[in-house]
């Protein structure tokens, strides 16, 4: 119990801090760090709950993401209806996507699901960049308007956006925690552990695991949103591609993979790193920072697989035998 309230009050004070630093820190490209930071922390979150706590490994949450960012982008475009209820029915598409697509995907086990996933995400990229309902590979600009809550736009300062960003960052983070300390997350550890086990015991594999997939579509859905209106501009590429659901699932890995703590460290090494390097290396900087990334997982996995909080937790049973020793 102790240490349950140890840990949680860690993740207030990491929340706070969060919170605070753009508040105290008007520089504008901090700002947006932040803002992204923020951002792809909730889309790790929510990738943990399939993938940490289930181990049901996904290279395409890129989708969910896009059909959440499209969702809300044509419904304002072309009909004026506000971000709000697209965040919400993209929520809702994304869900149904992620029902259908990973009944029968979940039948494979292994790297032959993450391939699966994997090559959904690339199949649905290229129904978009296909389909000239939503402006196939040209891409949407969403109109701007005047400053206005009903239609996520704020042009005068980035904190709203990062308010909002941060809001479904800690409902991402709220789900994943309840879900871990609930009867679902145990048994999605069990299935984690052994697929075969988890059967024997009764849980009914498939349920839970396509309940986990529904509700991390779900959360991915709402971050493409506002992704979309903060941007202003989407296309296939961008909110498809391939590299969103690689540095969700990086991020991740590095921060510790299966731990609430995991994508929260992850995103705050990572997205500062790259979005410093876009800027300060300009075009001669494009995928450094993934390389300094590629290397930092190498070392991870090659020294320590459950990533930046297992090195802490290997450093601290290390101190405390050391005290022993001496004492």
């Amino acid at each position: 119990m102790m240490r349950m309230m140890q840990k949680f009050r860690l993740l207030m004070i990491l929340m706070i801090l969060l919170f605070i630093l753009p508040l105290i820190v008007r520089e504008v490209h901090f700002q947006h760090t932040m803002i992204m930071l923020v951002l792809f922390a909730g889309l790790g979150e929510a990738w943990n709950i399939i993938t940490g706590f289930g181990g049901q490994t996904s290279f395409g949450h890129a989708a969910f993401f896009g059909i959440g960012a499209y969702t809300s982008t044509v419904l304002f475009h072309k009909f004026g209806i506000s971000p709000w209820v697209g965040m919400l029915l993209g929520a809702v598409a994304a869900t149904v996507v992620a029902v259908l697509v990973s009944y029968p995907c979940f039948r494979l086990k292994g790297h032959y699901f993450a391939i699966a996933t994997l090559a959904v995400a690339e199949i649905i990229k290229q129904l978009f960049i296909s389909w000239d309902y939503v402006e196939g590979a040209t891409g949407i600009s969403i109109p701007v308007v005047k400053d206005s809550f009903v239609a996520m736009q704020f042009h005068q300062s980035k904190i709203p956006y990062f308010v909002i960003a941060y809001l479904l960052f800690l409902i991402s983070t709220i789900v994943a925690i309840v879900i871990e300390q609930n009867k679902m997350g145990y048994y999605l550890k069990a299935l984690r552990e052994s697929h075969e086990a988890a059967e024997a015991l009764g849980i009914n594999t498939t349920n839970y695991k396509l309940s986990a997939m529904a509700i991390s579509a779900a959360l991915t859905a709402v971050m493409g949103t506002v992704y979309a209106q903060y941007i202003l501009y989407i296309d296939p590429f961008m909110v498809f591609g391939l590299d969103i659901s690689m540095k969700i699932v990086l991020l991740t890995v590095l921060g510790g993979i299966g731990n609430i703590y995991g994508p929260i460290i992850g995103a705050s090494i990572l997205i500062p790193l790259s979005e410093y390097t876009r800027v300060s290396l300009g075009g001669t900087g494009k995928g450094i920072d993934l390389m300094i990334y590629g290397v930092l997982i190498v070392l991870i996995v090659c020294f320590e697989p459950k990533g930046i909080i297992g090195i802490v937790r290997t450093f601290r049973r290390r101190s405390v035998s050391y005290g022993k020793t001496a004492a």
